[in-house]
């Protein structure tokens, strides 16, 4: 009679697939277990974004142009020169740098400006810094705006969503370029007379509360949708059935769990801003005088475009890699937090 206790192997003894006697099939005092561990959805997609070669890059231009807009008093201490500095001297009769490619030299690495003699590099520097408060100021405001709308909307539904997906519409169905074309020239009116000239500072907030007052309708349509379908999933049954108030389930149960879109969302509306607030600056309806702006740069050099191309060529070279540099980002991010991404 066979022993039942000790049942016979079925494998044989030369099969591959059996196990070796002589190997431990415990892990190593000092071997790394990490590998075994399980990952969580934040750290699978910090992975992914790692592994995204266009993210790399994309990141290292942000982080550099980040950089250099925060260290713009920095350059401005060490060469002596402020971008309202006006150097007269090196134009010629007709307002032109003297030199070559528009004034470049030792003291002024990307040339002067035609007509008005400022440092190119200060301007572009200390332009780049606005765009960057602007795009990510409005940003943030919209965003703030619609993840409040949203999660009210979504949370409450009945009439108060109705209302809400009303005020949607109707504020999608406006132009928003055209629309900011109207509003920043009323507004100013408003406040300052002809005879009075606003403060940059007025103007600079006046167009970071149309961006965000105007753009906060994707951000509200798509947390409202997120919260609807995730109102009813059982954590949320189940923290309500402990007694979790409505607070507790919003801020403690909903927005952790929609943290994502937001950020993706964040990500692509700041290269939108700085696209669109350099088109207003473009038409003379952004940031004023004697502000550093890119797109009064470039609309300062329409008229030397033939005679002095590189005054024209620095700030709309910039202007396109920040906004590239962003998309790109943008959408390497929402591809690394979606978990069906095969990236």
């Amino acid at each position: 009679m066979s022993d039942l206790s000790h049942p016979p192997s079925l494998t044989a003894p030369g099969d591959p697939a059996a196990p070796d006697p002589a190997v431990s099939t415990t892990t190593p005092p000092g071997a790394d277990r990490r590998e075994i561990l399980g990952r969580s959805p934040n750290q699978l997609a910090w992975l992914r974004l790692k592994r995204d070669r266009t993210a790399r890059v994309s990141a290292l231009t942000l982080a550099v142009a980040g950089l250099v807009a925060l260290g713009a008093p920095l350059l401005g201490r060490l060469t002596g020169m402020d971008p309202t500095d006006k150097f007269v001297g090196r134009l010629n009769d007709f307002g032109m740098p003297i030199g070559y490619a528009g004034g470049i030299s030792a003291d002024h690495w990307l040339g002067l400006e035609p007509g008005s003699g400022r440092d190119i590099l200060l301007q572009l520097v200390y332009g780049l810094r606005t765009s960057l408060f602007i795009a990510f100021a409005s940003a943030l405001l919209a965003s703030f705006i619609g993840v409040a709308v949203g999660v009210l909307a979504g949370w409450a539904r009945g009439w108060l969503d109705s209302a809400v997906n009303w005020l949607i519409d109707l504020t999608l169905a406006f132009p928003f370029l055209i629309f900011a074309l109207a509003v920043i020239p009323i507004l100013q009116d408003r406040f300052y007379t002809e005879r009075e000239a606003p403060p940059p500072a007025f103007r600079v907030a006046l167009i970071i509360a149309t961006f965000g007052l105007f753009s906060w309708t994707y951000t509200a349509r798509l947390v409202r949708g997120q919260v609807i379908s995730l109102r009813e999933r059982e954590f949320v049954e189940a923290a309500r059935a402990a007694g979790a108030g409505t607070g507790h389930l919003l801020f403690r149960q909903l927005l952790p769990n929609i943290w994502a879109p937001i950020l993706v969302t964040v990500s692509l509306n700041v290269p939108q801003f700085i696209a669109i607030e350099a088109a207003l600056a473009f038409v003379n309806i952004g940031v004023t005088e004697p502000t550093p702006d890119l797109g009064r740069m470039i609309y300062n050099s329409i008229g030397y475009v033939a005679s002095d191309p590189w005054y024209t060529l620095f700030p709309g070279l910039a202007i396109f890699l920040l906004v590239l540099a962003f998309n790109l980002f943008g959408d390497a991010l929402r591809d690394s937090l979606d978990p069906r991404s095969t990236r």
